[in-house]
């Protein structure tokens, strides 16, 4: 156990016996944390809502109890109780395993803090696979920060010579008598044609306005395959798994339509092979996420859409920095899709992951609903 600096904490003031304690903490509940107040013999004054389900047991059931009986080690929590109590330190931290009902035990990051009420304690328990999530999303969230400006001050940097070698190219072409060499100057102008195509294509997201409106996600999903099949009318055979109750929300529906477009067209480009053999499988399902936190902020709901192929997978060497911009498992691919797709799903507050292994890739997009 190591103790901790004191750090900011919520205030819990002395109130009166006839307040509730449940009324008094009630602010816990809307926290995505596990929290518990205790008194200084841990037993347990309030849970949380999170703590509840986590725990999978009734706030009832858990209000009066000894919270280390929760745990597979009762005196880690003991012993920093004690050293709380005594104000031998502000804030102490270790890991524990908390046991739940009908489940594994879950492996948590226990803090106990001090409050200026000396009968109360806090006690918060962060989720290993939670707390690991939030710092892969707060790297993701940094990363195409870093992405966007990186890409916007290189197009800058790229699009004014780019156009005076164009200009001048093509001065030299009407000065040129020779056919041989006007071969020449249509190269470098084809090139530079080329790579303003890639440029435009670089800050486009930036350039257009987000147009905000109702979104109704299955539709997105159908116009996504009446393309994909347009361009691969056989040997694809494409699953839709939608949950149908699933509302309307806003957003942007031509930004939508071209994030779930690229990652469903990457997608059938690794299907090459499995489509010439008439194996291949696209699938889009959409769910309810019911009280998920990304981005630092729980949501009440969330829209789950996966777009799940039967692919090799994406290559170990790139699992890392498939939303870099211009990085691509496929020769001649531009490596700008799922750059574009990250920056769409962003822009609607939203999250996109992806999880690969050689037959299974899957593209999870998360959307806050109202």
């Amino acid at each position: 156990m190591v103790p901790a600096p004191s750090r900011s904490r919520p205030i819990l003031s002395d109130s009166p016996k006839s307040v509730d304690d449940s009324h008094r903490f009630s602010s816990f509940d809307l926290l995505a944390t596990l929290v518990a107040v205790v008194n200084g013999e841990g037993e347990v004054l309030f849970a949380n809502a999170v703590l509840e389900d986590a725990l999978g047991m009734s706030r009832r059931a858990i209000i009066g109890a000894n919270l280390a009986d929760h745990f597979t080690e009762t005196s880690p929590l003991e012993s920093a109780l004690i050293g709380v109590s005594g104000n031998e330190f502000a804030a102490l931290r270790y890991d524990a395993w908390l046991k739940r009902v009908n489940h594994d035990a879950l492996p948590v990051h226990v803090i106990v803090s001090q409050t200026d009420n000396s009968r109360e304690i806090i006690v918060e328990l962060l989720p290993q696979e939670q707390q690991a999530r939030q710092e892969r999303e707060e790297r993701l969230a940094d990363q195409a920060q870093t992405n966007k400006e990186l890409i916007r001050n290189l197009a800058h940097e790229i699009k004014n010579p780019l156009g005076g070698i164009r200009g001048a190219a093509q001065l030299l072409e009407m000065e040129i008598e020779s056919r041989e060499l006007t071969e020449y100057t249509q190269v470098i102008i084809r090139e530079a044609d080329r790579l303003q195509t890639l440029v435009d294509r670089l800050l486009a997201p930036h350039r257009r306005p987000h147009l905000v409106g109702d979104v109704n996600i299955h539709e997105v999903c159908e116009r996504v395959r009446t393309l994909i099949l347009a361009e691969f009318p056989k040997g694809l055979k494409v699953v839709r798994d939608y949950d149908t109750s699933i509302p309307e929300f806003r957003g942007d529906r031509e930004q939508l339509i071209q994030t779930v477009l690229n990652i469903a067209h990457n997608a059938c480009q690794a299907l090459s092979e499995l489509i010439a053999d008439k194996q291949a499988h696209l699938t889009f399902r959409t769910r309810i996420a019911r009280q998920v936190t990304f981005g630092k902020q729980r949501y009440r709901l969330a829209l789950e859409l996966h777009v799940i192929d039967n692919g090799p997978g994406v290559p170990d060497s790139i699992k890392d920095r498939i939303f870099y911009p211009l990085v691509s498992g496929r020769e001649g691919g531009s490596g700008l899709g799922l750059t574009l797709a990250q920056t769409f799903v962003q822009q609607h507050h939203g999250l996109i992951e992806c999880d690969s292994v050689p037959g299974h890739t899957d593209f999870k997009i998360l959307i806050p609903l109202p």
